[in-house]
């Protein structure tokens, strides 16, 4: 566990109710246009709300990992300042409308996600596409591998667990780019949860198979939400691996202006988030893990989950907003 600090003394005042402020008023904003098939106006909602609400708070604060210009949503983008400019400098991960595609459809399991660190504690790498595998708490270290094979992989969750491998359930993004995978994994007999979009609920699921009926998560999606992920792992426990993919000479350039100079490193959980880090998660939609936005006559209800790596601390926030003119 990392040592306290000066600035995390700092941290402590900040990183709380702040925190779920920041998720739930960017929750709230998309909320009001889930169900309506528009996922631009739904992020840019969730994007502004999210950064005026970050830069209320009494912190240096870096974006290292933003929404990049992939998609073309509006950015909060990478290397952007935040904050009032006074307090510690940190550093910042988020996703301010994590499941677009979810929200404008009004499936389950979209949020409003954050991470914040101290200072260079997040992986600072361009918005790219990232591999990842990631299991959850209480298995023995080293059990799963970017290097080994999905068969592998699953063949290993099942023996750390001494379960069949009939037992275990993969959860993979429902792409072409995945077609081998799925047809690998279930080949050895293991289940698949294939999901269309929100692989950061889909890793923090790994984390509670029991409810979640999740046992490993794998496969090629945003590097954004892998090191979203990796944060909420630190703060519950698990284990993640990721690699950048950075497969043209243009993405490995622009990785190393951002001091990545190996671009096939494979990259463990703690070094896509190190020290004190606080992972904070708002729902849009309902889901598994928290319920969605409800707006009742008088009040808006939001679900919130907020973590915290040094203390292993996890609280739930259930809040009825009744000062209904500070979302809008």
């Amino acid at each position: 566990m990392a040592t306290k600090s000066g600035a995390q003394s700092s941290l402590d005042r900040i990183l709380t109710l702040e925190i779920v402020r920041v998720t739930e008023r960017a929750a709230v904003a998309a909320a009001r246009l889930r169900g309506r098939g528009d996922e631009k106006e739904a992020d840019q909602v969730a994007v502004d709300a999210m950064r005026q609400e970050l830069n209320k708070l009494p912190i240096q604060g870096r974006v290292v990992i933003g929404e990049g210009e992939r998609d073309e949503a509006p950015m909060l983008y990478i290397g952007e300042e935040v904050g009032i400019g006074k307090g510690p400098k940190v550093d910042i991960a988020l996703d301010p409308l994590e499941g677009t595609t979810i929200c404008a459809k009004n499936l389950p399991n979209s949020l409003a996600v954050i991470a914040v660190a101290e200072k260079s504690s997040l992986l600072y790498a361009p918005d790219v596409y990232m591999e990842k595998i990631a299991i959850g708490p209480g298995f023995p270290d080293g059990t799963v591998s970017l290097d080994a094979s999905p068969s592998e992989n699953i063949n290993a969750v099942a023996k750390a667990k001494g379960v069949r491998i009939g037992d275990v359930t993969a959860c993979i993004l429902d792409r072409p780019r995945h077609a081998r995978m799925i047809e690998e994994v279930r080949s050895t007999g293991a289940a698949i949860r294939l999901i269309g979009d929100g692989d950061v609920a889909g890793v923090i699921h790994t984390t509670d198979p029991d409810e979640t009926g999740i046992d490993i998560y794998m496969g090629i999606g945003g590097a954004p939400e892998g090191v979203l992920a990796a944060a909420a792992l630190r703060c519950i426990g698990g284990q993640m691996e990721g690699r950048l993919q950075l497969n043209t000479d243009e993405k490995i350039a622009r990785a190393r202006t951002m001091g990545i100079e190996d671009p096939t490193k494979v990259y463990s959980m703690e070094e896509m988030a190190s020290g004190d880090v606080v992972f904070a998660a708002t729902g849009v939609t309902d889901g598994n893990m928290l319920g969605g936005v409800r707006f009742t006559r008088d009040a808006i209800v939001t679900h919130t989950i907020v973590m915290r790596s040094s203390s292993r601390t996890v609280r739930e926030i259930k809040a009825r907003h009744q000062d209904l003119g500070k979302f809008g």
